[in-house]
């Protein structure tokens, strides 16, 4: 199959990659001029254990390719993936203008039917969203299909090639049979397919997303919990993940949750829950744990230099704040 992935991202480049080492013809386009001739020499830009080998040997293959052309892309393709930042905005809600701005590029390129995965996390309704513009722009026939991702750094391309699940929200048979088609090569080993609608397949990522995050600062209270009443957490956190119930994954107590999506992805949840009129307490007190959780390391940083007599090492706060975001912390 002909494929175009649409922003080489952590995302769009594993994606790509991974798709191309299973037989498709992959075009995988940017704006970066630069970053575009790089990946070209078969180098990149992200570091994730694998990736460069199948870099190297998919461009060899001549099944991966890299292009700033959006359009001539678009014309050699069946399915387009849009795979492009979505950054959370001040009010916690993702900012979708480069997305939403990437699928008009495709409705004003596109000659044939397309199917338009959105790869990208999205709120609820993004789909519907982007299908209304593209139709606003063109009478060619293109349907619009999401499709989250669920890769962990450091393991994406195991967790790509060997998936626990693929989730796909779609509305037509035809659009559900090429992804189906294109997935084939990694359920060999019965990973389930769910197929469903669009607004489904948003909420999947987010809802996934949002309960790792809560087992984590549920963790954190029962970690405070017990250093209060003098119990061990290392071995309530064991008999608790020996429930088959429960499980032992995100369950290590510790500073909280952080990386690229699961701060955003809870603010934009409990920040799409707002906008429909409902208060998603819980996963504000999960975003609310979270936060203290990294003032407390500071705290007891704080009182470790104090009781040492080396408190204006970090003689606040704040100056741990500022040294944790630096570029090294202070020796």
């Amino acid at each position: 199959m002909k494929i175009a992935v649409v922003g080489t991202g952590y995302v769009g480049l594993v994606a790509g990659t991974c798709f191309a080492d299973t037989g498709h013809s992959v075009i995988c386009v940017d704006v970066d001029a630069a970053k575009v001739e790089t990946l070209r020499k078969g180098q990149t830009p992200i570091y994730e254990p694998g990736l460069e080998e199948l870099l190297a040997r998919n461009i060899k293959a001549e099944r991966l390719s890299f292009t700033t052309d959006l359009v001539s892309s678009v014309h050699a393709s069946e399915v387009v993936f849009i795979a492009v930042g979505t950054p959370q905005g001040e009010d916690g809600n993702a900012d979708l203008r480069v997305a939403m701005h990437v699928a008009g590029q495709i409705a004003d390129a596109a000659k044939k039917f397309t199917v338009v995965v959105n790869k990208s996390t999205v709120p609820v309704g993004t789909a519907s969203r982007m299908q209304a513009e593209i139709n606003s722009r063109t009478q060619v026939p293109i349907e619009v299909v999401s499709n989250p991702e669920f890769l962990k750094e450091g393991a994406a391309i195991d967790d790509f090639l060997r998936p626990d699940r693929i989730v796909i929200g779609a509305t037509s048979e035809k659009a559900k049979a090429i992804m189906g088609e294109l997935y084939a090569p990694f359920v060999r080993t019965e990973s389930p397919i769910y197929f469903m609608d669009p607004r489904s397949a948003e909420l999947t990522k987010y809802a996934a997303n949002a309960m790792l995050a809560t087992r984590i600062s549920f963790m954190n209270e029962v970690a405070m919990l017990c250093e209060k009443v003098g119990a061990d957490v290392d071995a309530v956190r064991k008999a608790m993940g020996s429930d088959k119930r429960i499980g032992h994954p995100f369950l290590f107590p510790g500073v909280g949750y952080g990386g690229s999506c699961f701060p955003k992805d809870v603010k934009a949840l409990v920040a799409t829950a707002r906008n429909q009129g409902l208060d998603f307490s819980l996963l504000a007190a999960v975003d609310a744990v979270n936060d203290r959780q990294k003032r407390l390391l500071g705290q007891k940083a704080k009182a470790h230099f104090e009781a040492k007599g080396e408190l204006q090492r970090f003689s606040s706060i704040k100056s741990y704040e500022r040294a944790l975001h630096g570029p090294t912390l202070p020796r």
